[in-house]
């Protein structure tokens, strides 16, 4: 399964920075992950676009309103789609400063959450590119991960 990410505008600080070239880089030693960065502009816009570049995948929106997993049910949830075989591209969608529109938000399969708090969007793709990596190195039986 391949793993997307979309991401309105380029980290422009520098923990974002180093955090996201840190992450994708233990990342891709586990999976065949790619991040996008998406011009950003108003939500109507980056919703628009964010939309078609992930057309034909398995849409995941991160947003605070969004399901609240464990990592672990996290992980058991996408190791699931990967046995059925059905899902061959997942693209997990993160919006600008003024979020997601409800429009993108009803046309994704999932609305996840890494917090109940509102977050930036340069520390949600650092947040988001932890949880892959710890996802991936569970998976891996690597002990990164403790319950």
């Amino acid at each position: 399964m391949r793993w997307q990410i979309f991401v309105a505008g380029k980290p422009a600080l520098a923990y974002a920075k180093a955090g996201v070239e840190e992450y994708l880089l233990r990342l891709r030693r586990y999976l065949d992950c790619e991040c996008t960065i998406v011009k950003a502009g108003n939500s109507a816009e980056v919703s628009q676009r964010l939309l078609e570049k992930s057309a034909g995948s398995y849409r995941i929106a991160l947003d605070e309103r969004g399901e609240r997993p464990t990592t672990r049910q996290l992980a058991e949830t996408i190791a699931a789609w990967e046995m059925r075989g059905e899902i061959k591209c997942l693209s997990f969608l993160i919006g600008a400063a003024d979020g997601h529109t409800a429009e993108l938000r009803q046309s994704c399969d999932m609305v996840l959450s890494l917090s109940s708090l509102t977050m930036q969007h340069e520390l949600a793709l650092v947040v988001l590119l932890e949880q892959l990596y710890r996802i991936a190195s569970l998976r891996k039986g690597e002990p990164y991960h403790r319950d």
